[in-house]
């Protein structure tokens, strides 16, 4: 397959087709006027398209349909009687963002909903001529053609959506190695805070990446589970997942280990084949997009050759040095089962097991959507607070649209829905990039009418138009906004409007929805007063210690990648990278959070570390059944991993008195028993263990300092 035929271009070709489609049916039927709901009625049903098999994308279709239905007619009933407009769209909207609660399918066809109760306003010209329902059914036919020509495209590619996913992760996991071999220069030993802060964010940016793919393939295999391409995909992902787990392990301070290498080749040795790992990831992502198989690179098993060549002779020379000897075996023996997985990965594996253990949270049942949705009726829900938000918003653009008469006024409506995100960070990004891409679509749309072009010319570049749109909708806004607003122009012109009449509302109703959408995430229950870095620090606290009971367990009893353990891992790394998405959004308003920014760091790294010691236990689990467990360590181990997993589950509860007393047990127990251990020749595969359990420890006194401070405050 051509190498330009990737998924970004696959995803653009079924808006290309539609409006291709309605823009004959314009020209051949010569129905200009109803030129605009058509097109907009496509533009809604790309909006809630989402990834799955063919009969859940049916399911989608049959769902969109019922609820764009109800929106636009019961719209178009209320057009012309202000209150009751009024009144409907503030309803609408608050029900239709807190349905977002349920779940993403429901979250992106009740947001599509809103905007086609928009886009129905928009349409709505009161001197045309016609029925009243002719916008809504042209709406209505504009989400159904787009829809048919999806199912048609799916069938052609059925595959390369969930291809995309996995390439993703493994793109995001090849930049989190990169960000991980920074460790190891030996050239830049300093900024060691802001390499570890660089770390959890390209960690968080990885969890987000697997959360796609698994949701991707939850759909998929349901129904379909001996689908070979599923199977692929499957594994693709598995291994990804084992390799995170590899990287994400720390067995040592990467600061103090770089010290001491920083004067030998084998610090450069390590660094270079972490770089060729993260190189073969992206290789993976680049093969995945392509749709051609992936060659392992030989290139990678000769630098770990080297790599442990140059390990053996440092060993040698420091046989004094246990201890490191000791971390870089570890590092290195998780750095050649990395080795292994891409090596493995297009080798054929039975992934029967493995497909019933893809697992994604789903609400279903009208009683539990329901509980959902009012669980989150609470100022603390950042739903809650965004849909209340939005709400004041509409109705606030609605009464000033009536009360100054504006014409074309509810794009101020549609700029201040589409502005709005649920944090202030993104809502101020996102209202930079809708003004810079408005202001170019402005000064452009001014020359169309010096062009004079024909009908068959207007209908060309709204195709043009609406393919770039959908392009760059989900990496460039700003272009994705230049692209809509000529969209909207030319299809003002073909119905027979003027251009330059629209040309500066369409501007001065930009600027004026984003205003009222800056002012809302500015004012109305702004995120810094509802800051929940004590909450989420707390859960990923908790998550991390659940994550460690099941490796505890499986330490003991044998390495099983069930269900539950996945799970377990997945929590501990998705509040990690909720405590991430927090800090990174903090830090680009440091004056708004300069109160919590400092504390928020020290958790973030506090945090991070833990689940890289806990980590680096998981990847250990393999090597436990091989190895023959001595009395005193099965009597010593388990009972003081269990006593840390209590400590972590209850840190915020306990008393000053009684946590001391269990951190002193601890340390006693883990020195007590190591020592014993150490005597014995043959339980020298013990020390790893016993030192991730002592970083662990170490850490317990930071935690609860953290979390007494936030009892304080």
């Amino acid at each position: 397959m051509n190498n330009w035929l990737n998924a970004k271009v696959i995803a653009a070709i079924p808006i290309f087709i539609a409006v291709n489609l309605a823009a004959l049916s314009i020209w051949f039927f010569n129905i200009s006027s109803q030129s605009m709901p058509l097109i907009l009625g496509i533009i809604a049903g790309g909006l809630v398209d989402l990834d799955n098999r063919l009969t859940g994308r049916l399911k989608n279709i049959f769902y969109t349909l019922i609820a764009f239905a109800v929106s636009t007619f019961i719209v178009q009933i209320n057009i012309g009687k202000p209150i009751q407009y009024i009144a409907l769209m503030t309803v609408l909207t608050f029900i239709f963002t807190m349905i977002g609660a349920v779940g993403q399918r429901y979250s992106t066809i009740a947001f599509g909903s809103l905007v086609v109760a928009l886009y129905t306003t928009l349409t709505y010209n009161p001197n045309t001529e016609g029925a009243w329902f002719i916008n809504p059914t042209m709406i209505l036919l504009g989400t159904l053609l787009y829809s048919s020509i999806t199912l048609i495209v799916h069938l052609f590619f059925p595959n390369r959506p969930v291809q995309e996913n996995v390439a993703k992760a493994f793109c995001a996991l090849g930049e989190y190695l990169d960000a991980k071999s920074m460790f190891f220069d030996p050239d830049e030993l300093e900024e060691i805070e802001k390499k570890h802060l660089n770390f959890a964010l390209k960690n968080a940016n990885v969890v987000n990446a697997f959360n796609l793919a698994r949701t991707a393939l939850f759909y998929r295999i349901r129904g379909q589970h001996r689908h070979p391409r599923t199977q692929k995909m499957v594994r693709y992902y598995f291994s990804a997942q084992e390799i995170h787990e590899r990287a994400n392990s720390t067995h040592f301070d990467y600061h103090q280990i770089a010290e001491k290498l920083k004067n030998t080749d084998l610090i450069f040795r390590i660094q270079r084949l972490i770089e060729l790992q993260a190189q073969a990831c992206q290789e993976v992502a680049q093969s995945l997009r392509h749709n051609k198989p992936y060659h392992y690179n030989q290139r990678i098993e000769k630098a770990l050759s080297g790599t442990l060549q140059s390990f053996e002779l440092y060993r040698h020379e420091h046989l004094d040095n246990e201890n490191v000897i000791v971390d870089i075996q570890g590092l290195l023996d998780n750095l050649q089962n990395i080795n292994l997985q891409l090596n493995q990965l297009e080798q054929e594996s039975n992934t029967g097991e493995a497909l019933a253990q893809i697992h994604t949270t789903q609400v279903t049942g009208l009683k539990n959507m329901f509980s959902t949705i009012v669980g989150h009726f609470t100022f603390e829900s950042q739903l809650f607070r965004h849909a209340v938000r939005l709400s004041i918003v509409v109705f606030l653009c609605c009464t000033i649209v009536d009360f100054f008469q504006f014409n074309l006024g509810y794009w101020i409506l549609l700029t201040a829905i589409f502005v709005c995100q649920p944090n202030y960070s993104a809502t101020k990004a996102r209202l930079r990039q809708r003004i810079i891409g408005t202001i170019l679509g402005v000064l452009v749309g001014s020359l169309l009418p010096y062009l004079n072009p024909t009908l068959e010319l207007k209908l060309g570049l709204i195709v043009l138009t609406c393919t770039l749109f959908f392009f760059f909708r989900s990496n460039n806004y700003s272009f994705s906004t230049f692209f809509i607003t000529l969209q909207v122009l030319l299809s003002f012109d073909v119905m027979g409007f003027s251009t330059e009449a629209a040309l500066l509302p369409r501007l001065l109703d930009t600027l004026l929805g984003a205003a009222i959408a800056w002012f809302a995430v500015s004012y109305l229950w702004p995120d810094w007063k509802y800051l929940q870095l004590d909450k989420v620090s707390r859960l990923a606290i908790q998550s991390d210690a659940q994550y460690l009971l099941h490796i505890i367990g499986q330490l003991q009893f044998g390495k099983t990648d069930d269900l539950k353990y996945r799970i377990a891992r997945r929590n501990a790394h998705e509040y990690n990278a909720s405590l991430s998405t927090i800090i990174s959004n903090m830090n680009s308003e440091p004056m708004k959070y300069q109160a919590h920014l400092q504390e928020g760091f020290d958790l973030l790294k506090i945090n991070y570390s833990l689940l890289s010691y806990i980590s680096a236990l998981g990847s250990y689990r393999y090597k436990m059944r091989h190895l023959q467990q001595t009395k005193s360590f099965l009597s010593g181990f388990y009972p003081t991993a269990k006593k840390i997993i209590y400590t972590l589950e209850n840190i915020e509860r306990l008393s000053p008195e009684i946590f001391a007393k269990l951190y002193e047990n601890i340390e006693l127990s883990l020195k007590d028993i190591f020592q014993t251990e150490i005597q014995i020749s043959e339980s020298k595969a013990f020390i790893l263990p016993f030192q991730q359990l002592n970083l662990i420890m170490q850490l317990l006194p930071q935690i609860y300092d953290l979390f007494q401070k936030y009892r304080k405050n």
